[in-house]
């Protein structure tokens, strides 16, 4: 699996430094770019275009809080394959209301319904928001162990989970 962190030369976390992690996007861009590197042999040519591609790649991913969350956790071997992550069993209880109302709207299409859906989950995303804050700013990639990992992908799993509800509305 390729290391994104890595490659834009950052310690892996939850989080980032947009502005340097940009800086060194352009950097990358400008240094990597295909059309500067055209009088060079095959080889360089074949090695640019790829750490281009890896450039642009991981800029994509570093950028989203989301996707590089799941970066993260799988670069950290937190995450099953897909399909056998589970969200925690309370919050399936937590969240039950929602699914109900949700059910409710698949019956009749009421603009009162949809906004208190809408505002179920909004206040599930900031209480879940408020639950990780912590390890999320003090998270030390030398010293982070199963517990903040765990807690990391609880969060990870309950924003998907939360995303697709959404959606649903």
């Amino acid at each position: 699996m390729t290391d994104y962190f890595s490659f834009f030369g950052l310690t892996p976390s939850p989080t980032v430094d947009r502005a340097a992690l940009k800086k060194t996007f352009y950097a990358n861009s400008k240094r990597y770019h295909p059309d500067f590197h055209t009088l060079q042999d095959d080889v360089t040519q074949q090695d640019v275009l790829e750490k281009s591609t890896l450039n642009n790649q991981g800029y994509k991913v570093l950028a989203d809080d989301d996707l590089r969350l799941h970066h993260l956790l799988e670069l950290k071997g937190a995450l099953g394959e897909e399909g056998t992550n589970q969200v925690p069993q309370d919050f399936l209880l937590e969240i039950m209301e929602v699914n109900e109302a949700l059910m409710e709207l698949e019956f009749e299409d009421d603009p009162s319904v949809r906004q208190k859906v809408t505002g179920l989950i909004d206040q599930l995303e900031g209480d879940l928001d408020r639950e990780v804050e912590d390890t999320l700013a003090t998270y030390d990639d030398a010293t982070a162990g199963e517990a903040e990992l765990g807690v990391l992908k609880d969060y990870y799993l309950k924003r998907r989970y939360l995303l697709r509800l959404r959606e649903k509305i």
